[in-house]
Order: structure tokens, then sequence, then C-alpha cells
């Protein structure tokens, strides 16, 4: 497997995203159920999505809690829904891996919601350092790993607003759908490494 991708090797790759079905979720009292469904997996892909803020010193709070499974992505939207309990237990288990990358802020910016002690956390950067690559941010592994191009234009778009567009739904279900693809695939080719992840 390459170490590293060029951008020009990257922009040649097909653009992909999540393809499964996406619950958006932005009651509260539909969280139980979704984090039940989530409880059933051993390893569930993470990411969250913040407003971006353009003043220094100024940051937001997290909007959104994307959690992934191969089928199906669940957005929750925390800026409607608050951060439920069922949600922090589930984040707190170590039973479920979830499976990021570039989470240690995302998991900075949950804690301020709440504070709480996460639990079997997987960071993909560190993961792949065993196997010798060495561009780690998930567009670059999404090309080496999955051979793909994923859209990153959504990012820095108002993930506090009335109603997700369809683009923002599916860039936040494919960034948590893309970390759990990195370790099923890596597990397959290397079988020391799925012993680490999932």
């Amino acid at each position: 497997m390459e170490k590293t991708i060029t951008k020009e090797a990257l922009s040649q790759l097909p653009l992909k995203h999540f393809e499964g079905a996406v619950d958006v979720v932005e009651d509260a009292a539909a969280i139980d159920a979704c984090v039940k469904e989530l409880e059933q997996h051993t390893c569930i892909g993470f990411d969250t999505e913040t407003k971006p803020s353009f003043q220094k010193g100024k940051m937001n709070q997290v909007a959104l809690l994307q959690l992934a499974t191969r089928t199906k992505a669940y957005l929750f939207r925390l800026n409607k829904t608050g951060f439920h309990p069922a949600l922090i237990r589930l984040l707190a288990n170590p039973a479920v891996k979830k499976i990021g990358v570039g989470i240690r802020d995302d998991i900075k910016g949950l804690n301020r919601l709440t504070t709480f002690k996460a639990g079997g956390f997987v960071e993909m950067q560190e993961q792949v350092k065993k196997v010798g690559i060495e561009d780690t941010s998930l567009k670059k592994l999404a090309g080496l790993v999955l051979n793909i191009r994923v859209s990153k234009r959504q990012r820095l778009s108002n993930w506090e607003a009335h109603h997700l567009t369809e683009g923002q739904v599916i860039y936040a279900a494919t960034d948590a759908w893309v970390a759990l693809e990195l370790a099923h695939q890596l597990s397959e080719k290397f079988p020391a490494f799925k012993a680490q992840t999932i």
C-alpha cells in the first residue's frame, strides 16, 4: 500500500459518498431508540460538526454528532436535542468502538457540553502509522485505502441552520462512514491491524 498520495492522484479518483440510510435526529425523544440500535454493533464510525466561527477567540458548541454503521448513519442535532444521557452512555462505553479520524478536538468539544469519560475510541490517524501510511487526513486516507475521493465542500457551512441541506447531510454521514470503512479495509489487508481496531 502507498504511504502518501499527491493532490493530482487524489483528484483522479472517483467521487464517492455514503449511500446508506441517514436518520437526522432532531427530537430528543427519538434518541434512546437510535442508541439501542447503535449498541448492537461492536464498532461504529464517529465524527462531529461545529458551526465555524470567524471571530478570534469565539468558539461555537458542537452542533452535530454523527455515528454510522456500514449501512446507516445517525446525525444527532445536538444544538436542538441537547447532549442526551443515552448518547453520553454510548460514547463512554468501551464495548462499542467509536472509530474516527482526528477525533481529539471532537471529544474535547463534546466534553464542553457535558463532561464524560470517553471510552472505546479508536484514532485512525494513529492506527494507520502502524502500517506505514504517512498521509493521515480523512481525505487522503480515503484515497489511499479506499481508492475514493470525498468532498470537503460542506465543512465550513452552518451546522446550526434550521434545516440541514442535502449536501450537509451527505457530507456529515460520509465522514463518519469513511472512518469505519478505513478500519474494515485495513483489517482485511493486515490481520494484525484488526486486533487493535475492530
